[in-house]
């Protein structure tokens, strides 16, 4: 499902989608772009990414805050392992569980959370 929430994305470089289950449900979803109420353009005229682009971990996390839900305990289902300012976010926000399918270029986001106690798990997709 986080691959299908990817395509929601309007960034040409990488479209990257999240869901955060807790108690067997959905409690939120995210993928890369804008912020609200700003442009869906997420690369600017020379093709390189616009700074204010929030990652799609972190706009599920934001979710989770302005809602009545807690990501306690939560797992977070990710197409692309975390970064390592979106991994302070996922270890604030009381995630356990990370799973996601392609590793990022830098692995320092994996390495904080297993430190932080975070189970990190990697899983291997096959397209039908």
């Amino acid at each position: 499902m986080a691959r299908e929430w990817a395509k929601l994305s309007h960034c040409n470089r990488r479209q990257v989608g999240s869901l955060i289950v807790r108690d067997r449900m959905i409690i939120s979803d995210g993928y890369n772009g804008t912020p609200s109420g700003f442009e869906n353009f997420c690369e600017d005229d020379e093709g390189y990414t616009k700074w204010y682009v929030l990652h799609a971990e972190a706009n599920a996390i934001l979710k989770v805050a302005s809602s009545t839900q807690t990501c306690k305990g939560a797992t977070l289902y990710i197409t692309m392992s975390p970064c390592k300012d979106c991994s302070k976010l996922i270890h604030q926000s009381g995630i356990k569980r990370v799973v996601f399918i392609e590793a990022y270029k830098d692995n320092s986001g994996v390495q904080f959370l297993e430190k932080a106690g975070v189970a990190v798990d990697q899983i291997a997709v096959f397209d039908s």
